[in-house]
């Protein structure tokens, strides 16, 4: 069953709410109701486009959605998040969902998939959100994203240091950059990185799956 149907919408929303609040996290109807147009849209579109291969709503509530407002939980006091290669949309659209004041900007190398990630924001009438089509690497001399964010964001874009290397030029002076990996995170931490940031561990467990989540953050180590 994919979320297309009232009642698989339903068990998805069911599913959000228990697994969210398993991790101590509060989503509100209005937060609920966007994310299942999210999915919704997801499954409309992925019929055209390969956007998941999941589409269980129970699955797509954890892997897709919970996964992605985890990190929420985990941030400072950001004001602009910028996520590369965002795909579907995660983790940067909940995280938009859950953060609305948050500045959020979604790249992607797919013109598809931008298309699809414009066309949701203008179905959840998100605001202070843009989607860009450009591949990472082609952005880093754009002065308007070179160094902007407070905060970059991925969900398994790349190895951890690739992804380093591709977001760091994206972070203000105060910036972090929050790698989300699997049970094998602490494998891809290199002696440079160490060198060149502070670098912190946050863990979760999806709560279906019971799977270990890591949040990687690095920051600057250059301070007083």
């Amino acid at each position: 069953m994919t979320i297309l149907s009232e009642q698989s919408i339903r068990e998805f929303e069911h599913y959000l709410k228990n697994g969210s609040n398993d991790l101590g996290i509060q989503i509100s109807e209005h937060q609920t109701e966007l994310m299942a147009m999210h999915a919704k849209e997801l499954m409309v579109w992925n019929k055209k486009i390969n956007l998941t291969a999941i589409k269980d709503p129970m699955k797509v509530a954890e892997k897709h959605f919970i996964d992605s407002i985890a990190p929420v939980s985990f941030f400072k006091n950001e004001k602009g998040l910028i996520d590369l290669g965002s795909g579907g949309g995660f983790p940067g659209i909940p995280i938009k969902i859950m953060r609305p004041s948050l500045k959020v900007v979604l790249v992607d190398s797919s013109r598809k998939k931008i298309n699809f990630l414009k066309h949701v924001i203008r179905t959840l009438h998100l605001e202070n959100i843009e989607a860009f089509h450009s591949r990472v690497e082609d952005l880093h001399e754009n002065k308007a994203y070179q160094n902007k964010f407070d905060a970059v964001i991925s969900r398994a874009f790349a190895d951890l240091s690739s992804f380093v290397e591709l977001a760091a030029p994206f972070l203000n002076k105060t910036g972090t950059i929050y790698a989300m990996k699997g049970k094998n995170a602490k494998q891809e931490i290199t002696s440079e990185m160490l060198n060149n940031f502070n670098l912190t561990f946050d863990h979760y467990t999806l709560p279906f799956e019971k799977s270990d989540r890591f949040v990687i953050k690095l920051s600057d180590n250059v301070g007083p």
